[in-house]
């Protein structure tokens, strides 16, 4: 049996190496070719320029997520080359004729997998959003901001004696938020105050430094954020009018548990946050009264998209009780980055159709492994148990 499994795992491992370091060499390829036409833009903090060695480590930045979206892909590839190779040089049949039953292929396989669920783990929930957070930094210090949209992130806050409404227009490369506009909402409704702010910075003690702020407040509110900012429009340049009061200030202390990871998700894409990090903005948004299901279906994607590496090694065992021709192996490689390409569109479909219909998150994310779970199964039964 030690023997049986330092066979099929060298070849498997070594396979699966192969294929993702071209995968990943190609996507590198591809990136670094994009990132050319930014060569030469200055840099607003020393002011030198973007040169081909900081493309090169911003596409290298970007490997770790490359890795986390293409491993299941490469370990389906990876395996039914092995497989089909064990196959047509009748080493599968020895094996069978030694004792190498189904059920028994079956669990070395998913044992194979499950190292490659736990690697899939450690780089989408830990090393690919630290890496892709400092490729952002970096290619924003020769862009001289982080646009956050068309218009900027919006996040909302309740407290104790008020809601609130935030709009960050971007993010400068060190960390600070800039075009602040805090829109103050009474208990019972309505606009209660503005402040609108050049920049702000994180404050320790869930807090922000809001610098040269001006503070407007509605005696007799606007029932609305989009007639507050009417009311704005026509007192600019005029005097104050008696339902309005308007102070500034140099800089302002304002009290709010919206920390740096909440504002970062409108940077980072939610399929690229920590697990951790996405159920935290979940409950946040659950309990600002606010929609949370793109972020839910991205949560529970987050959770089953590492097990599709088991879903792969079941897809790959099938094709070793195939009869091989002579170079035929070709084409059954082929059928597996077809399976592949296929899985992966679904994936992302999925998610998708799953916000756009209000299915159960869980259901969303889930809905690419159970048919595929279903089909390799299927196969399974079908080449290997049955024939």
């Amino acid at each position: 049996m030690k023997t049986l499994r330092k066979l099929i795992y060298g070849e498997s491992l070594l396979s699966i190496s192969l294929v993702t370091l071209g995968f990943l060499t190609l996507f590198m390829f591809f990136d670094l070719v994009d990132e050319l036409q930014n060569l030469g833009r200055p840099n607003i903090l020393d002011g030198s320029t973007f040169q081909v060695r900081h493309a090169l480590l911003y596409v290298t930045l970007l490997l770790p997520s490359r890795l986390y979206e293409l491993l299941p892909i490469s370990v389906l590839i990876g395996t039914i080359f092995v497989m089909a190779r064990l196959a047509q040089s009748s080493e599968y049949t020895i094996l069978r004729t030694s004792g190498l039953d189904p059920w028994r292929a079956l669990r070395l396989l998913m044992s194979l997998g499950t190292v490659f669920v736990v690697l899939a783990f450690v780089v989408g929930d830990y090393v690919a959003p630290a890496a892709d957070r400092a490729s952002q930094l970096l290619k924003a210090r020769y862009q001289f901001r982080i646009t956050i949209g068309q218009t900027g992130a919006w996040l909302r806050e309740k407290q104790e004696q008020a809601s609130y409404v935030v709009n960050v227009k971007a993010l400068s490369p060190n960390n600070e938020m800039q075009g602040i506009e805090v829109f103050e909402f009474r208990p019972e409704g309505g606009v209660r105050a503005l402040m609108q702010a050049r920049q702000a910075r994180f404050a320790p003690g869930d807090a922000w430094l809001l610098e040269e702020v001006v503070r407007t407040e509605f005696r007799n509110s606007p029932a609305s954020v989009d007639a507050a900012t009417q009311v704005l429009s026509q007192l600019e340049g005029e005097p104050r009018s008696a339902m309005v009061e308007r102070s500034r200030s140099d800089s302002l202390r304002w009290p709010t548990e919206l920390s740096a990871e909440m504002v970062s998700v409108a940077l980072l894409k939610p399929e690229r946050m920590r697990t951790i990090d996405l159920f935290s903005y979940i409950r946040h948004l659950q309990a600002n009264g606010q929609n949370a299901q793109r972020y839910e279906i991205e949560f529970w994607r987050k959770v089953f998209y590492p097990i599709s590496c088991l879903v792969m090694v079941m897809l790959a065992l099938p094709f070793a009780y195939l009869h091989m021709r002579s170079g035929g192996i070709s084409a059954y490689v082929f059928a597996g980055v077809m399976i592949g390409i296929s899985f992966f569109m679904m994936n992302n479909i999925a998610v998708y159709v799953g916000n756009l219909q209000q299915w159960q998150p869980w259901l969303a994310a889930a809905a690419p492994g159970l048919l595929y779970s279903a089909v390799s199964l299927a196969a399974f039964g079908w080449l290997v148990v049955r024939r």
